[in-house]
């Protein structure tokens, strides 16, 4: 089939450090479409518009003509891994994964696939790009950003909820310590002069935060790792339903950070926008039964974070409202 990417995600590719390799899984799409359409046995109806930063999402039919969604994302995106998480919660909270994971990831074990790869010696992060995840199909246009704010929160924090599963031993999931090491590097390296300070006093917060973290006591929880209202769709099963997790092992606070910059714009346009996302923070905190600073002290990393990329992207506007709810925070 012809297949043109999305730009949203041809923009999102183009802004990550491994670049080449995602332009080298762009020119492949056409022929990685097909061959995961032939794996799974569907058919496309057609491709979702705009679609994610991170993966193409196509509308497919099976061959019983049930509706379903095929997603493909390069091997960065680490489509294994979600397709674990989505294994593990096994419809509680989030869409349902149609497919058995692939073999070498904690589920693909579970469902009795070999470790370490396919027969051809290909890893299960390379099978999962390649083949993609065959996902139930929700109402990709009816997200919880259509309801008033106020109900919009409500019913996220009830999703994420049913989400946050211990985790004990090993698992195929990053670790939160790992995940935020890159992105502190990555600012570290993009930070111009006039965002130095608010940068630094986020990595102290983060190291703050780690160390508490190290504890023995401390929670080993799976996380959505992306959560937000935009990330929770409508469904036919259940009302509300997430998708598109980028899995991280780690305290259930840091999940909750990115859900409280929501409809940001907003914040800033309002009165005493300072105020009132302190008060979003409490809310949520006390919402969901978590420490209040702890919330707020990844807020404010991953405000800043996401807002010195917007700017070393070009993206002024963007950039700069971030800072500035991070600087609130």
């Amino acid at each position: 089939m012809v297949l043109e990417p999305p730009r949203r995600l041809v923009r999102a590719l183009a802004e990550d450090p491994g670049a080449d390799d995602a332009a080298a899984w762009l020119d492949r799409l056409p022929e990685l479409v097909e061959a995961a359409t032939r794996h799974h046995g569907v058919c496309v109806e057609r491709l979702l518009q705009p679609g994610g930063r991170s993966g193409v999402v196509l509308l497919v039919r099976r061959a019983d003509d049930a509706p379903a969604v095929l997603k493909l994302a390069p091997p960065r995106a680490r489509p294994a891994a979600e397709a674990a998480a989505l294994a593990r919660w096994d419809g509680l909270g989030a869409c349902r994964l149609l497919s058995e994971p692939e073999p070498g990831t904690e589920d693909g074990a579970r469902h009795g696939a070999a470790p370490g790869g396919d027969a051809t010696g290909r890893a299960p992060a390379t099978l999962a790009s390649e083949r993609g995840l065959l996902l139930e199909r929700l109402r990709p246009e009816i997200s919880l950003s259509s309801l008033p704010q106020a109900k919009a929160m409500l019913e996220a924090a009830e999703t994420v909820r049913r989400l946050w599963m211990p985790v004990t031993g090993e698992s195929p999931y990053e670790t939160l310590t790992a995940r935020t090491e890159r992105q502190a590097a990555r600012m570290r390296q993009a930070a111009g002069p006039l965002v130095l300070p608010l940068v630094e006093n986020a990595l102290a917060v983060r190291r703050d935060l780690l160390a508490d973290a190290a504890r023995p006591d401390a929670e080993r929880v799976l996380l959505h790792g992306a959560f937000r209202q935009a990330k929770v769709l409508a469904g036919e099963r259940l009302p509300w339903l997430a998708v598109g997790p980028e899995p991280v092992i780690g305290e259930r606070a840091y999940d909750v950070a990115r859900l409280a910059r929501d409809r940001l714009e907003d914040l800033v346009a309002s009165d005493g926008g300072a105020s009132a996302a302190r008060r979003r923070v409490t809310k949520l905190a006390d919402a969901l039964d978590l420490d209040r600073d702890r919330v707020q002290g990844w807020a404010h990393f991953r405000a800043t974070v996401a807002g010195v990329a917007a700017l070393a992207a070009g993206r002024r506007q963007e950039g700069e409202t971030l800072l500035e709810f991070a600087a609130w925070l």
